[in-house]
């Protein structure tokens, strides 16, 4: 899948309940890196009204196709949720071990309901 596992955790905190998902490879083709994939799963799943401090929010973390790989830029990835500050869509990066450690785990996406 070029760099993709496709594979994706749903976590329901309101429900205490997780789901495994698999990726659309149309998603994985589309969309340029982690923050693209996030970016689109965002947009898709909540409305443009949706108040960034309701539960309706969500926080996807992402790590693109070269995290983990050794690659210079395959050191992060990326945090998106809808911003309390701006009601826009935020995207954050974590350096380090995070991303890697989410694509050692079997996953490309975490999505925090």
């Amino acid at each position: 899948m070029n760099g993709w596992i496709g594979r994706c955790l749903r976590v329901d905190l309101s429900r205490g309940e997780h789901s495994f998902e698999e990726l659309a490879q149309e998603d994985l083709t589309d969309y340029i890196g982690g923050r693209g994939l996030g970016v689109a799963t965002l947009s898709r799943e909540i409305s443009p009204e949706t108040d960034p401090l309701s539960s309706e929010n969500k926080l996807i973390i992402t790590s693109g196709p070269l995290v983990g790989t050794g690659a210079v830029t395959g050191a992060s990835c990326n945090v998106i949720t809808k911003s309390a500050l701006s009601n826009l869509i935020s995207c954050a990066k974590i350096r380090g071990h995070v991303g890697a450690e989410l694509k050692f785990a079997g996953l490309d996406m975490i999505i925090t309901e």
